[in-house]
């Protein structure tokens, strides 16, 4: 790392995922804790925030700091530890979910949850709380992390357990990095015996039809997941999927070696796929999306079951590189709610409605089953999320805002909860309304603890938490 005066020569223009939000800040690459605190030492010294960012993958301000300093965490990407006996894993917080299933896969492990894109760091899954396909069965990342360590802003080391430092451990995680710098976690893998899943797909006619097959299947199969076409309305398909079991597989060395999980960089083997996002552009609008929509929902009408290698049926968001930037120059957001069961139908008819009464409907619509947690700021439920795509532009960027904020309080009248990896223009009112005083008192004490000098900041805390 540089010496300290030279870190701060010149802001770095950072974006969220979306491409809808920028901010600038002085980035710092650490490579070990010291280095850690002697950035927060500078940030005290000169009066500035600081913040962290890993692979820059959250849909809103959660890795953006502006006018602070910005912690890239990206240098610390080594697995330190790995017991393919046992499937324990240490590693540093910059590690990517690509960099950790690629160790453990050919050993016949997988990550046990992961999120739709493998570039993700595992310090920003812990520090969001990711879920993946499978919450209702295994819960958030959370709950698979045995230990972690993190640095304090007080220059002080912690280790963090289930068991030791609790009320740390069940903050920090869910914590959005405004608590301490994870430094080294580890985690328990799953035991796979191959390198495929089986997955099950079916359509749907309506939203009520796919919340109660979700929710009637969600017990059957390890994943479970839904697309629903959020112009029409209703129109959908579900993929379920199950882990094959020990002897399934006729060559399970073959199928978890990593050349046979890897997505093609070619489309139909001819189009490089790092150009096919410009090709999508004309097709991101109102009509375009009608057509996509109506084309896929066609072609789903057939009940199939096929075999995929899991890195091909996890990451659907890596099939087209750079694919959010065919949403055009105002990027795109992503509004994710989580309601009850008993909830969903109604709250999810009402928004998707009130959008297309307004002309800006959602481009597309990703479901889920969710299963409570006990972490403390926590967006899970016993019930369902809906995941749903805006794009954004000069004309429409305050329309949307006001769109997304009915959007809330329909879920909030509806006792549900948000996501802090997601949903851009959530307010601090709205905060307090689904987590309670009692859970933000408890954060900000521990923050107060953990961070004296109130060092830790991003754009996300200071809209969320700000005074």
């Amino acid at each position: 790392m540089n010496p300290p005066d030279q870190l701060l020569n010149k802001f770095t223009l950072l974006e969220n995922f979306g491409h809808s939000l920028k901010a600038s800040s002085y980035c710092i690459q650490p490579k070990t804790s010291e280095e850690i605190y002697e950035t927060f030492q500078l940030a005290r010294k000169k009066g500035l925030s600081v913040s962290t960012r890993g692979g820059g993958r959250s849909y809103n301000d959660a890795a953006l700091n502006g006018g602070g300093m910005m912690l890239d965490m990206s240098a610390m990407k080594r697995i330190t530890e790995w017991d393919s006996t046992t499937g324990v894993v240490r590693c540093e917080p910059g590690v990517t979910l690509q960099k950790l299933w690629e160790q453990v896969l050919p050993d016949g492990w997988w990550p046990p949850v992961v999120s739709g894109t493998m570039f993700t760091t595992l310090g920003g899954c812990l520090s969001a709380n990711i879920h993946g396909k499978n919450n209702f069965r295994m819960g958030p990342i959370g709950e698979h992390v045995l230990e972690f360590s993190a640095v304090l802003p007080t220059g002080a080391e912690i280790t963090c357990s289930p068991k030791k430092n609790a009320d740390l451990f069940y903050a920090m995680i869910s914590g959005l990095g405004m608590l301490g710098v994870f430094t080294s976690i580890q985690l328990q893998m799953k035991k796979m015996h191959s390198g495929l899943i089986e997955v099950h797909a079916w359509p749907t006619r309506t939203v009520k039809e796919q919340l109660s097959l979700i929710e009637d299947n969600a017990p059957k199969y390890d994943y479970i997941v839904g697309w629903l076409d959020t112009i029409t309305i209703g129109h959908g398909q579900i993929h379920a999927a199950n882990y094959l079991p020990e002897g399934e597989d006729p060559d399970p060395q073959k199928t978890m070696r990593l050349e046979n999980q890897n997505l093609p960089g070619r489309l139909f083997g001819v189009m490089p796929k790092s150009i096919l996002h410009y090709f999508m552009t004309p097709f991101v609008n109102n009509l375009g999306w009608w057509g996509v929509n109506t084309a896929k929902y066609i072609a789903s009408l057939r009940k199939h079951t096929f075999r995929q290698p899991h890195a091909a049926f996890h990451f659907l968001l890596d099939y087209v590189p750079d694919w959010e930037r065919s949403a055009g120059r105002g990027g795109l957001i992503q509004y994710q709610s989580f309601l009850p069961k008993e909830r969903a139908l109604p709250a999810w008819t009402e928004m998707l409605t009130l959008a297309k009464k307004q002309g800006l409907p959602s481009y597309l619509g990703v479901t889920k089953r969710h299963r409570p947690d006990k972490f403390l700021l926590t967006h899970a439920v016993d019930g369902f999320s809906l995941a749903l795509d805006f794009k954004v532009t000069a004309g429409n960027r305050a329309k949307l805002h006001k769109i997304l904020q009915e959007y809330d309080r329909i879920v909030i009248a509806n006792g549900g909860r948000f996501y802090f990896a997601k949903n851009s223009e959530t307010s601090a009112e709205t905060a307090k309304a689904f987590l309670g005083e009692e859970t933000i008192a408890k954060y900000k004490k521990l923050k107060k603890r953990c961070d004296p000098n109130g060092l830790l900041e991003s754009d996300l805390y200071r809209r969320i938490f700000g005074e």
